[in-house]
């Protein structure tokens, strides 16, 4: 349980003693910090419950806070709103209860099994921009699951069922029309076929065939026959999709880790399609399909909507099944194979509507259980400075390779310190990029469109992925400095500085928690930003090595190694690795 946590149960006794019931008390920080480090604000809920003024309330609560030693300046502004401070004795004590084990200090709920579906990766397509938010923040609100005992899996969801796969196959045939995996009286292995096709070929084949299919019908003709027969495991096309879709998944793979995004699964729509037949004779018994120009379609209008509500296709007129169809099967996948609590979805935030039909058909359907939460967390969009979704220079879509590399060129430049090894140099202008990267993404709520400025972003000064790291590593260098020196606990907090730290490092179960709950990682980046910045100001006016007060300096040192541990560890929820120098 954390201190804040500790001391509003023990407000609540307070409270009872002083005549009042409460089910819970928030002690939220002060705005006013010449009233007090913290606000109490229930005695105006108290006052409608009692029918009593909250004035007079909050004078009978004062008198039972007054005879506890933990506070201090207790005092009464306005209305009703109760001012109190946490003695030196106190707030000490409860630091160096922290100080051996992080996780004292983080309020976990009841545990559950999430699954959160993230990344959107399309096969035998390249990554491009688009893709940067879906990864980083999924895997950000993966780690921060997992930080507050979810048992959560990370699901990679590709796209490899679709008529882009149907698009590529033809385009090879047009192109190696003698591949055996297009003769039918071919009976060798195929697994010995050699394919004259890398990943940078897929990557230039799908625009190519994408082209052609939107000026030539006959074309896309083709194509959707090609799609129909990797979907019915037509022999040789079948296979050549195997082998299109194990190509593609190694490079997706290797940018997501580059990234320090992974998954945990790494399954697809195709997954999926063994359940389409059980969940067809789920919604025909529940007569849930109906018949709309020789398509098959699931009515979702409600009485309360109050906008229009498009019906699911769930058969395509041609026979073929849809994407909706293909998300409603991966849901009774997911629900029999794994049993998760909730589902997230982490996806662009225009894909809302279709999340939300797949959604009500699978509620409509009962393939999930009412307590069982499906939840959409959709994201903005990264922009260039025209405000527009970030491209090449010449306006072409930017890959997400192309975009690591240039925040690499840029963090390259500002790595200060004097490296002779230029594999080393590169392999930390690799991890500030990213954290960079990440960082800037994370800044904003993140249903926010925001603009991507890289120097802004790679910048040492200001809020910056940059700024956190090399301050955390200078950290690390200052305790790594202080080896000998006893560092055993905090003995006193002899500046305003270290208060406001303290005072900091109490807040962080309640940004956690807030992160957790609106499903949004800016409020740990903000609390980052604060944290460090109120340790520079403490480090910059105060000498902690050369302190001659043999207490003091211990003090200053455990409250380092405090700060530093925090930092590491919300940096790790954020998917960023902090290198040994910078």
């Amino acid at each position: 349980m954390s201190i804040i946590k500790k001391i509003n149960e023990e407000l609540k006794t307070i409270f009872y003693q002083a005549g009042y019931e409460v089910d819970s008390i928030h002690l939220l920080p002060s705005n006013r910090k010449d009233l007090g480090d913290f606000q109490i604000n229930e005695a105006f809920s108290l006052a409608k419950k009692y029918g009593k003024n909250p004035r007079e309330i909050a004078e009978n609560i004062v008198k039972e806070l007054e005879k506890d030693n933990k506070f201090t300046n207790i005092n009464i502004a306005g209305a009703g709103f109760i001012n109190i401070t946490l003695t030196e004795d106190y707030l000490v004590k409860q630091l160096n209860e922290i100080t051996s084990d992080i996780n004292k200090n983080i309020d976990r709920p009841e545990p559950k099994k999430i699954i959160i579906d993230f990344g959107g990766a399309n096969v035998s397509k390249s990554l491009h921009v688009g893709h940067l938010r879906s990864a980083i923040l999924g895997e950000g609100l993966k780690k921060l699951g997992r930080l507050m005992g979810y048992t959560v899996l990370g699901d990679a969801h590709l796209g490899d069922y679709g008529r882009p796969l149907g698009l590529v196959e033809l385009e090879i045939k047009k192109m190696y029309p003698n591949l055996a995996y297009f003769d039918e009286n071919y009976v060798g292995d195929y697994t010995e076929i050699q394919l004259p096709i890398t990943n940078e070929d897929l990557e230039k084949i799908y625009p190519i065939a994408s082209k052609k299919a939107k000026e030539d019908e006959n074309y896309l003709e083709e194509a959707r026959v090609i799609t129909t027969k990797i979907q019915n495991k037509t022999k040789g096309y079948y296979e050549l999709w195997k082998k299109i879709v194990d190509i593609s998944k190694k490079d997706i793979k290797s940018v997501y880790d580059s990234l320090n995004v992974h998954y945990d699964l790494w399954l697809g729509e195709s997954d999926s399609v063994e359940y389409i037949d059980e969940l067809t004779s789920i919604l025909e018994s529940k007569n849930l399909l109906k018949d709309s120009e020789n398509a098959k379609i699931i009515e979702l209008e409600e009485e309360n909507d109050k906008a229009p509500m498009p019906p699911l296709l769930f058969i395509k007129s041609n026979g073929s099944i849809s994407y909706e169809t293909t998300d409603l099967a991966t849901i009774l996948q997911r629900k029999k194979e794994f049993s998760p609590d909730e589902i997230w979805y982490c996806v662009d935030g225009r894909q809302k509507l279709h999340f939300e039909q797949v959604f009500r058909a699978a509620r409509k359907a009962n393939i999930v259980e009412e307590q069982d939460k499906l939840e959409f967390i959709g994201f903005g969009t990264m922009n260039g400075k025209d405000g527009k979704p970030f491209k090449t220079r010449d306006g072409g879509v930017m890959t997400l390779k192309s975009l690591i590399e240039l925040v690499e060129e840029e963090t390259y430049k500002r790595i200060v310190i004097a490296i002779d090894d230029e594999e080393e140099k590169k392999n930390i202008a690799s991890k500030v990029a990213i954290a960079c990267l990440k960082y800037s993404d994370f800044i904003p709520y993140r249903e926010t469109d925001y603009i991507f400025e890289i120097e802004k972003f790679a910048d040492l000064e200001g809020k910056t992925g940059s700024y956190i790291l090399y301050s955390t590593i200078r950290m690390n260098s200052l305790l790594k400095k202080s080896e000998g020196i006893k560092k055993e606990k905090i003995h006193s907090l002899t500046t305003t500085e270290e208060k406001e730290i303290a005072l900091t490092i109490l807040n962080l179960p309640t940004i956690l928690t807030k992160a957790l709950e609106i499903k949004s990682l800016n409020e740990i980046t903000e609390y980052l930003y604060k944290l460090t910045s109120q340790y520079n100001k403490f480090y910059s006016e105060n000498k902690v090595l050369v302190e001659e007060n043999e207490k003091i300096r211990e003090s200053w040192l455990v409250l380092t190694k405090l700060v530093y541990d925090i930092n590491c560890l919300l940096l790790d929820t954020l998917g960023i690795e902090v290198p040994e120098k910078m």
